[in-house]
């Protein structure tokens, strides 16, 4: 079995390698990336219709909003599929061995669980700065939940699965991932009960004193971003909490 998966894995990077040399040159202009008006009209338009820099946020969350928003539900209904999969309930399962929300010695990740709980506040700072600067560099909603959900992530590798839970419990981790979801579709829908379309941020300039329909489509964008943040980030510790411990949710790797 193990020679039929690398034979497997070979075979596929071959194809994959043999693939790249059909692949345009970065950045060159005449790529089927840059080429055709749709993406001429995105490349050349993003700042005046959204008062966005960022290019590539403007079309994940705006010019192509309802696409984001089911890629947001889509990872919102693997976590549930792999809770409904894996999860194993019986016994008291909420309850940790006291030894697991405590370090046992020198020789027992002291330096490693120290050095981690100095980190994870410095880097989900990192993923809001991340989360709301998307509009003028590259991030945005996905790569800012994804650098939360690592932080606890590392807390649950560096000390344990238990330590993470007791900040980020299980029926917590689900209830964020559907607010994620219900925040972007929320907009959408408050677009709709303002006499616009759904998704249409413009609407909001209704809602939003002072602010034109270029910056209430920015404002909009921030504001789905803020929801897939949410939505990512807890379903990526859901997955790896019952991932890691077979649907036991105790002691994890």
């Amino acid at each position: 079995m193990r020679f039929l998966g690398l034979f497997a894995v070979l075979v596929t990077g071959a194809l994959l390698l043999y693939g790249v040399k059909d692949f345009p040159h970065y950045g060159a202009a005449d790529s089927p990336a840059n080429e055709g008006v749709v993406p001429r009209y995105y490349m050349e338009n993003t700042m005046k219709d959204a008062r966005v820099p960022n290019a590539v946020t403007t079309t994940l969350a705006d010019y192509r909003g309802y696409d984001t928003m089911f890629e947001t539900s889509v990872v919102f209904t693997a976590g549930v599929a792999i809770f409904a999969i894996l999860r194993v309930f019986g016994g008291d399962r909420n309850r940790h061995h006291p030894d697991s929300l405590r370090i046992r010695g020198d020789q027992f990740r002291i330096i490693v669980g120290t050095t981690s709980r100095l980190l994870i506040a410095p880097i989900q700072l990192f993923a809001l700065y991340v989360l709301a600067h998307g509009h003028h560099s590259p991030g945005g909603g996905f790569q800012g939940g994804v650098i939360i959900g690592a932080s606890f992530l590392l807390l649950s590798v560096a000390r344990n699965l238990g330590e993470s839970l007791t900040r980020l419990p299980e029926h917590r981790f689900f209830t964020l991932g559907a607010t994620g979801v219900l925040i972007y579709a929320g907009i959408g829908l408050l677009c709709l009960l303002l006499g616009h379309h759904f998704l249409d941020y413009r609407a909001l300039q209704h809602v939003l004193p002072g602010v034109g329909p270029e910056m209430a489509r920015s404002h909009g964008i921030l504001g789905v971003e803020i929801g897939v943040a949410i939505t990512v980030s807890s379903i990526m510790f859901a997955i790896y909490a019952n991932l890691s411990t077979r649907g036991e949710l105790k002691k994890g790797l």
